[in-house]
């Protein structure tokens, strides 16, 4: 291995031991010693000029030059990645893996089966398919693409706006046989809501009037949860009326195991976006992976596309 070799190898090690914070972790994921890795970081310092890492007897972390370093190899290492994958592609048919990172709820009951469809059709594209509610990092955490539910703070990402996910009301008949049904908004404030925990402001209902105006309704709830899959159990189980995406519940109001509720005022329609780590936006497989969705996504129940 030439030199520029030798010195992205150190570099990857690095990566790796700043991501796990454990030399021996390391070793075992690289399949060599632990002596090994301590020898790569020892060379890249040495080359460097500072000390990239503080080590303790339990775990080894950043210094400041370190945490700042961190970041640049990340993108140099990508972009070397990139440089690699793109020649590979002008010559051949894109293979290899795309990281993606989808909500969870969504990922289970919809993208899951949009990527065996894809893959299908890709056989060499490998999918890694993270799902998650977090918002995370996807340079740090080595994803490639993210798709997101919500609005999105300022991001350095690629954008693809997929569209608005369309939001009702909803409960089970039994609930609402029980209960009674809600016949005017203020009436919504003394039925049982399954709350969220995960959203910001999930303690209010914001509904949309038919004539365009926005009312604000205090609600509240016995049952609290932080995944949609657990909200559409608990919704079909007649434990409240809740704001739900209709991708999430449209096969149960289609059974009758749900109805809506105040048809007329709806909670605000959400952004869904594709967000692209930029150095991985040409690469062949990822935008086939990219588009795909996109197009797939846009024909889900209660999807408006941009």
């Amino acid at each position: 291995m030439d030199k520029a070799g030798l010195f992205f190898d150190r570099m990857r090690t690095f990566v790796r031991v700043a991501e796990r914070g454990n030399l021996s972790l390391v070793a075992k994921e690289l399949g060599i010693g632990q002596s090994t890795v301590t020898r790569h970081l020892n060379e890249l310092e040495e080359a460097v000029g500072v000390p990239l890492l503080s080590r303790t007897t339990r775990r080894v972390t950043l210094t400041e030059e370190g945490s700042r370093y961190y970041t640049n190899c990340l993108q140099i290492l990508r972009l070397v990645e990139q440089a690699a994958e793109e020649a590979r592609d002008a010559r051949q048919a894109p293979a290899g893996a795309v990281r993606l990172s989808c909500t969870a709820a969504l990922g289970v009951m919809h993208v899951t089966r949009m990527i065996f469809d894809f893959q299908d059709r890709h056989p060499d594209i490998r999918v890694d398919l993270n799902l998650t509610d977090e918002r995370i990092d996807l340079v740090r955490d080595g994803v490639d693409v993210a798709l997101r539910l919500g609005p999105l703070a300022d991001s350095s990402m690629k954008l693809h706006a997929v569209g608005e996910s369309q939001r009702l009301l909803v409960g089970a008949p039994t609930y609402l046989s029980a209960r009674g049904r809600p016949e005017r908004p203020a009436d919504l404030s003394r039925y049982e809501t399954v709350v969220m925990s995960n959203v910001a402001g999930s303690n209010q209902l914001r509904l949309s009037a038919p004539d365009g105006s926005s009312l604000t309704i205090p609600v509240s709830g016995r049952l609290r949860v932080d995944h949609g899959l657990a909200a559409r159990e608990a919704l079909a189980a007649g434990r409240g009326i809740g704001p739900t995406h209709l991708w999430l519940v449209h096969d149960l109001l289609d059974d009758g195991r749900l109805e809506v509720v105040l048809a007329d005022y709806r909670p605000s329609p959400v952004p869904l976006s594709l967000l692209i780590v930029p150095e991985r936006a040409a690469i062949a497989r990822v935008r086939l992976l990219v588009d795909y969705l996109a197009a797939e996504i846009a024909k889900l129940p209660g999807i408006r596309p941009s």
